[in-house]
């Protein structure tokens, strides 16, 4: 049999089984170990999986997930992101689409704690939306903000996503969280000069508080709620400091983080047992899940890197249709986006990986840069319908009076932002890759 068509059986047979439901850890690694051993019989089957397990376990980088997930846990259980809502609400409560745009402020606060979209979810539908809902903003604004602003989790440093993509890539974490940092913060005020610019053509999309609300604040309140909503800025300045000036690994850096959120939860006495177990716990889950991810990961790409088929797939993009490397690249983008109305960000990322990585490279492409393009092309599949990640999420969590039409109507206009910015970032790689540079040329 040919190995081109060994490889497309291998593909086709992992999308069956994700299709029937399996986990997908289960499906990937379980495809890789049986193509192994009838390729190269019992002892390259045992190897493939035994070694893609002794690779994830010596990958020392791996150390600052579980640092991370930790950190955003124990901030957002002890409720100090509460504190981060109610000091946008009251400094921005004076503008029309101010909430909002706090809320936008908020979410890229809280992807800097977390490094997850669900983190950022679940903390704007449960604190931001019913209190937008309340000052009489517009039910399809507040749904896109919130969808818009939490899959920024994906793509602010400290990023889960793209841990995953550096491991399986095998690029330097650090230098893919620098890259991530500018684009996720020029996507925000993409974000923010969109709501703020429609809010001011149709004030009644985002009315500002009442007069009187706003005088109940003294100046002394206004400050006390300014520096306790700061204090996650403080974690994260604390953290990523030392890490940028040189001072301390990436790994290190993620210790003082966890350290410095748990002291912070402890002297504003909100370190109970139950915070404290529940972050515990989530962190567990949450670490073991991406490690089993990547090292199923790992197996299936070994196994395909060792039937040539990158090869053979560039062979055919290039030679025999004669496509351009830019024309290939944006296929492979236009491809997550019709992935990611049915699978989550971890799942396409193991699933192409194996085929996408090593041809962009082959290619000539710089493959940090192509982490964030992936990253922010997942964003878009996220809030893609029909089944896109974060339109499911939101109907879980939005009160009755927001319906799935209304979810899928609201994202149109975050996701023509989204699209911007992905372009923005192609045409000028530099905005992704200036700060890692700029970092690691020190």
């Amino acid at each position: 049999m040919p190995y081109e068509l060994i490889a497309a059986l291998m593909f086709s047979t992992m999308m069956l089984m994700l299709f029937t439901g399996q986990r997908v850890f289960g499906a990937i690694g379980f495809v890789a170990v049986v193509a192994a051993v009838f390729l190269w019989g019992d002892r390259g089957g045992y190897d493939i999986g035994f070694s893609a397990a002794i690779k994830v376990m010596r990958w020392y980088p791996l150390l600052t997930l579980p640092m991370f997930i930790f950190m955003g846990y124990v901030l957002s259980e002890s409720k100090i992101a509460d504190d981060l809502y109610k000091m946008f609400h009251v400094w921005m409560g004076g503008l029309n689409g101010g909430l909002a745009i706090g809320t936008i402020g908020l979410m890229v606060l809280i992807s800097a704690m977390n490094g997850l979209s669900v983190a950022g979810m679940a903390i704007g539908a449960t604190i931001a939306l019913p209190e937008l809902l309340k000052r009489n903003y517009d039910k399809l604004m507040v749904t896109g903000v919130i969808q818009a602003g939490s899959s920024l989790g994906i793509l602010v440093p400290p990023s889960v996503v793209l841990v995953l993509y550096a491991m399986i890539a095998r690029q330097p974490v650090g230098q893919l969280w620098l890259a991530g940092a500018i684009p996720g913060l020029m996507m925000a005020a993409l974000f923010v000069i969109y709501i703020a610019i429609r809010c001011r053509i149709t004030p009644s999309l985002g009315p500002t508080l009442p007069p009187e609300e706003r005088a109940q604040y003294t100046r002394a309140e206004k400050l006390r709620l300014l520096s306790a909503g700061l204090l996650p800025v403080g974690i994260f300045a604390v953290m990523m400091v030392p890490f940028v000036n040189g001072w301390t690994s990436l790994v290190e850096s993620s210790a003082i983080g966890a350290i410095a959120a748990f002291v912070a939860a402890i002297l504003k006495r909100r370190m109970t047992w139950r915070v404290f177990e529940t972050s515990v716990r989530q962190t567990l889950a949450i670490t073991c899940m991406f490690m089993w991810i990547i090292l199923a990961a790992l197996a299936f790409g070994a196994v395909f890197d060792g039937l040539g088929a990158v090869k053979a797939i560039e062979d055919l993009f290039t030679t025999q249709w004669g496509l351009s490397p830019w024309v290939i690249l944006i296929l492979m983008q236009l491809s997550f986006i019709v992935m990611g109305t049915f699978l989550d960000d971890t799942a396409m990322l193991v699933i192409v990986a194996p085929l996408y990585v090593p041809l962009v490279g082959e290619l000539g492409f710089n493959l940090v840069w192509y982490g964030v393009l992936y990253t922010i092309t997942c964003q878009i599949a996220y809030m893609t319908p029909p089944f896109g990640y974060n339109l499911f999420l939101m109907r879980a969590m939005a009160p009755p009076e927001i319906t799935i039409r209304d979810i899928y109507r609201s994202i149109v206009p975050f996701v023509g932002v989204m699209i911007v910015a992905l372009a923005l970032v192609m045409v000028f790689p530099q905005i992704a890759l200036w700060l890692p540079e700029l970092v690691y040329s020190r």
